[in-house]
């Protein structure tokens, strides 16, 4: 084989694996969201309106908002988790164990409030509004030895109408603002497990919903 057709060869497969990567990346952020859900403005969404990502994710769940909100006010490490893979969250000693009931004593939750991610990383509940959406804001972890953060970061969970009576869309969307240079890497390599997870939320949020709704 000539150097040209090497070359050409070397081309080809960069382009096929950049679009292939380009193509992923945006089914990862938007997994499961119509158009309409991704495009139009959420809670949330003032509090970081110049994000450098934004990915947005949702499910319909076969149940009123009324039996869905319940379910985010207990998200938390330490409260009711967040739904999803516990043993790989626990793997990283994140300590994290969700419930599958309504705990009213995890149904206390108002605006200023921490909410854990894990045991030294926590967010603040930014807005509620009772059957619709709670929003979580905060900084992500910062080095060692560093006191600025990487990035700021809004966690917004947004009940809509869903495409029948009684049906519900549960949208989640994340918005990062890059505070240091290497937040962009930091923050394209957690996407990844973001969709891996939070995928999983969905569904823990949406079967126990429809079960104890």
């Amino acid at each position: 084989m000539s150097s040209t057709a090497r070359v050409l060869r070397t081309l080809t497969v960069g382009a096929a694996l950049t679009a292939g990567y380009v193509l992923a990346r945006q089914r990862a952020l938007r997994l499961g969201a119509t158009q309409v859900e991704r495009s139009v403005g959420l809670p949330g969404d003032e509090l970081l309106p110049d994000a450098d990502l934004v990915a947005t994710r949702a499910i319909t769940v076969r149940a009123p908002a009324s039996a869905v909100y319940p379910w985010l006010l207990q998200l938390g490490q330490g409260r009711g988790g967040f739904y999803s893979y516990d043993a790989l969250e626990n793997a990283f000693g994140l300590d994290i164990h969700s419930v599958d009931r309504i705990d009213p004593g995890l149904q206390e939750l108002a605006v200023g409030d921490p909410v854990r991610l894990a045991e030294p990383v926590e967010l603040t509940v930014a807005r509620l509004d009772p059957d619709h959406a709670v929003v979580l804001h905060g900084d992500g972890p910062s080095l060692p030895d560093e006191d600025v953060p990487p990035f700021d970061f809004v966690w917004s969970f947004v009940l809509r109408p869903g495409p029948l009576p009684d049906t519900t869309r549960l949208v989640v969307r994340e918005r990062y603002a890059y505070l240091e240079p290497w937040a962009r890497v930091a923050v394209e390599g957690a996407s990844w497990v973001s969709t891996l997870m939070t995928e999983r939320m969905l569904r823990g949020i949406r079967d126990r919903a429809e079960l104890h709704g």
